[in-house]
């Protein structure tokens, strides 16, 4: 690593107080080159931490801010509005190009604002995806595939074969989805099970991946999985317990290792022939206890991974060395190279306010 920076008061847990904690940073030379040569921006939330990062490259020059969202999740961009999913809500940032001029710090291309927020108590939503000006939410605590609703917590639109109702028992830790033509092909759970908490036991090798359309299992064996992706007409997956990107056969369930990686391996995203991958440390607890990378835990590490998914080359890195330990979801906002972000902690995230007002009648 041969460039580092340092974030004061950017990171926040439940046992540290606000503006006390601190984020350390480094990045190979080559990561800004890579985001500014793809034309894109990195959107990426750390549960533990609290915050959206935003990675952009504008003229080959890293980018970088910090946006305190609690228990921050599940993201999801489409052109014109960011979702990002928290604690027990769902915010709103709408996109305002106008704005970016009349900021305090010129060179912003466009403005996400934040305007709104849909309360929808404790789900866990792990990944949100806009689809036909829908916003889908991989429902962990209900296991189901659901749509964020103005008028309900949320509208259940799918489940698996073998959960039997609703309930908010995360009966098998239904945590990610692949979506294709459109809507949603594949999710990722961590264990055939209708039991609350039912996926634990048998989660060194419990985790499969399910075809939707047909409601039935693709492929089995993994190792807590995560982030299922179609690119490239081609199933991805990682195989979090190992560390490990993998290419999966839809036939035969066969799972190809693209690359391993020195981190537990969450959050997926896709630009061209690069593959974006969230690295995290693990905790000592029951949930990572007994996984394959608990066995280098000493080496493991926080970062994000960019890798030549046609090579399986790991090509270059951004690493937290304090302040953030996990990530939990990894995004691209493709054709945007540098975006102001608004949140709704402003405050916190030591931003001067954006007001938004047209002119009086």
């Amino acid at each position: 690593m041969a460039q580092s920076n340092t974030r004061s008061g950017a990171g926040e847990t439940e046992e540290t107080p606000a503006k006390s904690r601190e984020i350390k940073y480094e990045f190979t030379p080559n990561f800004p080159e890579i985001l500014s040569q793809l034309g894109i921006t990195l959107l990426v939330s750390t549960y533990q931490a609290g915050q959206l990062v935003k990675l952009g490259a504008p003229g080959g020059k890293l980018e970088i801010s910090f946006h305190r969202f609690d228990r921050c999740m599940g993201v999801a961009w489409q052109s014109g509005r960011l979702a990002v999913g928290s604690r027990e809500s769902v915010h709103f940032l709408e996109e305002r190009r106008e704005v970016a001029s009349a900021l305090p710090t010129p060179g912003f291309e466009t403005t996400y604002l934040a305007r709104r927020s849909i309360q929808t108590g404790e789900i866990q939503g792990h990944e949100l995806v806009w689809s036909d000006g829908k916003l889908w939410c991989v429902n962990t605590a209900f296991s189901c595939l659901c749509q964020i609703s103005d008028t309900f917590s949320f509208l259940p639109i799918w489940k698996p074969r073998f959960i039997s109702e609703l309930a908010a028992e995360d009966r098998c830790h239904l945590n990610g989805v692949a979506f294709d033509g459109g809507s949603p092909a594949y999710v990722s759970v961590l264990g055939e099970t209708n039991t609350p908490q039912g996926w634990r036991p048998g989660k060194l090798g419990g985790g499969c991946l399910l075809d939707v359309r047909q409601n039935e299992v693709v492929a089995r064996g993994f190792a807590m999985p995560h982030s299922p992706r179609v690119w490239n007409n081609q199933l991805w997956c990682l195989n979090s317990g190992y560390g490990r990107l993998e290419m999966i056969d839809r036939h035969s369930g066969k799972a190809t290792e693209v690359v391993g990686v020195p981190g537990y391996t969450r959050g997926l995203a896709f630009a061209g022939p690069i593959a974006a991958i969230g690295m995290s440390k693990i905790r000592e607890t029951s949930t990572f206890g007994g996984m394959p990378i608990a066995e280098t835990k000493d080496e493991l590490r926080c970062a994000i991974a960019l890798v030549n998914w046609q090579t399986g080359q790991a090509i270059s890195r951004i690493e937290f060395k304090t302040g953030v330990e996990e990530i939990f979801d990894v995004q691209i906002m493709p054709g945007v190279r540098s975006a102001y972000i608004s949140g709704p902690n402003s405050h916190d995230d030591e931003q001067a306010p954006v007001w938004v007002v047209p002119p009086m009648q």
